[in-house]
């Protein structure tokens, strides 16, 4: 790599103090045109047909989903699963090295691990039948040493609110909610007037094709149907410090992690 390559791989203070701050930090053009539309021919070719393994809105549930798999748009893509293992394009996207530096540098990390059950996956969101994903914090079913995972979110095409896109509740990573602000599922309950005071300080993360969303697991994140003519696709891949390590005998030991040099 030239000097020029090497001061890319380098996030500004600004940067690393609003990641740490806020909980999360967009990236502009993070990965190139040619790369995303190469991944994005590999995601049709899955989705017509769709491939195996993978996940259908009829499965998670959330508000808007089909109730069934029987019911209209019971098979309605949402997560094309495994997808580190799924391709090589894939793999290239998990494992790039400007992506590494920087997630080492947001995590304070001399080696990162990429998450096999976690994520890891191509994210569909269906007009008409893409559900509601409510307000919640990725780690609340995770089980690691510590809750200090960060996520990466490739937009493969634009994202904003009437699409699905995410939005996020700065600041809400370095907050801990008593357990009666959250539901069964430990989304926040929108029924109490502190968490509405919360979720009104929200921001759209509003990404297009090319950047990069990254997030602390403890960041509150939701996202809404999708209102648009088109369907919404994203690559997504949790990472760890390889010192950070999943609790035996839980979902986040199912598979083993992969250390990434």
């Amino acid at each position: 790599m030239n000097s020029k390559e090497t001061a890319d791989l380098i996030l500004t203070q600004e940067q690393k103090d609003h990641f740490a701050s806020q909980g999360y930090l967009v990236i502009r053009e993070f990965v190139s045109a040619q790369q995303c539309a190469a991944i994005n021919t590999i995601v049709e070719d899955s989705l017509h047909p769709p491939l195996a393994p993978l996940e259908f809105e009829a499965d998670v549930r959330y508000p808007g989903a089909p109730v069934a798999k029987t019911a209209l748009g019971g098979f309605t893509p949402r997560r094309l699963l495994h997808a580190y293992t799924r391709e090589t394009r894939f793999r290239q996207a998990a494992a790039n090295e400007k992506l590494l530096a920087v997630l080492k540098q947001l995590m304070s990390a001399e080696h990162v691990a990429l998450s096999q059950n976690h994520h890891n996956c191509v994210m569909t969101k269906y007009p008409g039948f893409g559900s509601e994903t409510n307000w919640h914090q990725d780690v609340r079913y995770w089980s690691f040493d510590r809750p200090e995972l960060v996520s990466m979110w490739l937009a493969l095409g634009e994202e904003y609110s009437i699409n699905g896109g995410l939005s996020l509740i700065p600041g809400s990573h370095l907050t801990d909610l008593d357990r009666g602000r959250l539901d069964a599922n430990l989304f926040l309950r929108t029924d109490l007037p502190e968490n509405l005071e919360l979720i009104d300080s929200a921001v759209s993360a509003n990404l297009s094709c090319g950047d990069v969303l990254l997030f602390h697991c403890r960041t509150y994140h939701a996202a809404g149907q999708n209102r648009s003519t088109t369907v919404k696709k994203s690559l997504v891949y949790t990472y760890r410090d390889v010192s950070n390590q999943p609790i035996p005998d839980t979902r986040s030991a199912t598979y083993e992690d992969i250390e990434l040099a």
